[in-house]
């Protein structure tokens, strides 16, 4: 069951460091259950449809944009972005920096996805912060994982796998698209990297 949406109560920039401010943002009942929703990707950032998986009337909705996605500043497709400070333990430091500034003590984690292997992790790191774990599309990015998605999955959807790798053949000279992948994003022409960035996501 889907609960109706509701627009955001709260919304603002968090400054985390490193020159990267997160964009969160607060719906449903504020003096409800915080729950705290991590987002797939890497990369997609927040959307309103995963709200409602939950009670606007019973839970406070916490929502934020990893960095360099959705509403975070800067944003991942500006070519001079430093993706060193861009990493799993920055998302970490960032969701304890967000959960400071708006209060909580203890909240219910939901990850899908991306968001999943970093609840994981946030909840090994901070166990006496994390009042449940609530976890779909499980991964944990593995390296087999990573495997059967850039390859092992191109048996099923042969075209799309084909255009998927022709997309990056110059640069795939070892057999790892994720590496390939990597090169073409960090290019400085936009040319490059904007179709690089579309062909990932396609």
């Amino acid at each position: 069951m889907l609960y109706p949406d509701t627009a955001p109560f709260d919304e603002g920039l968090l400054d985390v460091g490193d020159g990267q401010r997160i964009y969160w943002m607060l719906s449903g009942n504020p003096e409800g259950i915080p729950v705290l929703i991590l987002h797939g990707g890497p990369g997609s950032g927040s959307s309103a449809g995963t709200r409602r998986y939950f009670d606007p009337q019973h839970y406070r909705i916490i929502q934020f944009d990893q960095r360099g996605c959705g509403g975070s500043l800067p944003h991942a497709s500006e070519p001079a972005l430093d993706l060193t400070a861009n990493t799993t333990w920055h998302s970490i430091a960032d969701i304890e920096q967000l959960r400071l500034k708006l209060g909580v003590e203890r909240w219910i984690v939901f990850g899908n996805s991306w968001g999943c292997t970093l609840a994981l992790i946030y909840a090994e790191t901070h166990p006496h912060r994390v009042e449940a774990l609530l976890l779909v599309g499980i991964t944990m990015t593995r390296q087999s994982e990573i495997d059967w998605l850039y390859r092992g999955l191109g048996r099923f959807f042969p075209q799309e796998w084909a255009r998927f790798r022709a997309a990056a053949l110059q640069q795939d000279r070892d057999g790892d698209l994720v590496a390939a992948y990597y090169n073409l994003l960090c290019d400085p022409d936009p040319a490059i990297h904007v179709k690089a960035a579309r062909d990932w996501h396609e």
